[in-house]
């Protein structure tokens, strides 16, 4: 859609948008605060297009300014207006550019927090070490950006691996950051244990699921079948005396949650409730988009060797992220939460893709 096309909407967008700032700026609005703060959250979400929107419709001006000024200029004057023209086209360029992705269908749970499961698939230990190694890329990426982490269920190896593992990330904008890291993540290198300096190949998946709301998912006591436990160690020795432990079983869909981080049943039965919520919420959303768009690969797939979304090799110092052609060599760096560049480049990609099924 061109911006011409979109002008309708955008003048409707820029008029709802002053009415806001009028409003917010009267002393008797601001005094109801439920409808203040209903209007500063409309106001925000309508800032970056409208403002983008304004800057936009002034660099036309600027450009026939520049036009006249240069049709009427001395020789020597010439370069100046030419150089000024050049930039507004450059700065209109961007901004329709802008003002076109902003206009994109938003993802409704773009802003919501996130559940995200790493589990360990092909390579025995190998991939039980690189699925604790991929949660703590999260975890750091999750520190980087000032958010809250909380693990909901963890499943230790027995030598520092992390067989399964659901956690909990809550920030601004989390899914929308992190709903393109579900997939195959593929490590290959040589393991600590390998005598003879071979390469192997593991595999780790990874889900990412938006937060459900009560809402959203409404859980049917009668469908879910609940066994207590006692909680225990990568070993399988019991480390409490007292069963708290919770294993909840959604038996429409086969769904199992487990949660034995707290020492509470009650905060153990919370926890795993929240994450079962989760998962069937995504089921509901892969329905819905299997339904719109066509069946469509599961983020995690089997976790076989040949599926993958990125490869991490080591001996190569390099990460390659599949889906876009993309390659990093700061492997170290990335393996410590340092995969902005990667989720922006991905969040690029999927723009452009819509942008061009707009077209």
């Amino acid at each position: 859609m061109s911006l011409e096309q979109a002008k309708g909407k955008l003048d409707e967008i820029e008029a709802k948008f002053d009415e806001l700032n009028r409003q917010m700026n009267d002393p008797e609005f601001c005094s109801d605060h439920l409808r203040y703060t209903a209007a500063a959250k409309a106001h925000g979400e309508l800032r970056e297009v409208a403002e983008s929107y304004h800057a936009y419709r002034q660099t036309l001006k600027d450009i026939a300014s520049a036009q006249e000024y240069l049709s009427a200029a001395d020789p020597s004057e010439r370069d100046f207006y030419q150089e000024e023209l050049e930039n507004a086209r450059v700065l209109r360029d961007q901004l329709q550019e802008k003002i076109r992705v902003l206009l994109l269908p938003k993802d409704t749970n773009d802003d919501r927090n996130v559940f995200v499961e790493v589990r360990a698939a092909a390579g025995g230990e190998e991939a039980n070490l690189f699925a604790a190694e991929l949660f703590r890329m999260y975890t750091r990426f999750a520190e980087r950006k000032g958010w809250k982490t909380e693990t909901m269920e963890y499943q230790e190896s027995g030598v520092g691996g992390v067989q399964d593992v659901t956690f909990k990330i809550e920030g601004q904008g989390a899914y929308s950051q992190l709903k393109f890291e579900g997939g195959v993540h593929r490590v290959q290198r040589v393991p600590a244990t390998e005598t003879k300096g071979r390469i192997h190949t593991s595999t780790v998946t990874v889900a990412v699921m938006p937060e459900a709301e009560e809402v959203d998912v409404q859980l049917d006591e009668k469908e879910i079948k609940e066994d207590i436990y006692h909680s225990s160690s990568a070993g399988g020795q019991n480390v409490q005396k007292v069963a708290t432990a919770i294993r909840l079983t959604h038996l429409p869909t086969g769904l199992v949650v487990t949660c034995q981080d707290e020492r509470s049943q009650l905060q153990n039965k919370i926890k795993a409730r929240t994450v079962l919520r989760a998962r069937l919420y995504e089921l509901e959303l892969q329905k819905a988009e299997d339904s719109a768009a066509g069946a469509r690969r599961s983020q995690v797939g089997s976790g076989e060797r040949s599926e993958k979304i990125r490869t991490y090799n080591f001996p190569d110092g390099r990460i390659t992220d599949h889906r876009i052609g993309y390659q990093s060599h700061n492997v170290a760096g990335v393996l410590d939460g340092d995969i902005q560049d990667f989720i922006t480049r991905l969040i690029l990609a999927d723009q452009a893709a819509k942008l061009g099924d707009a077209n």
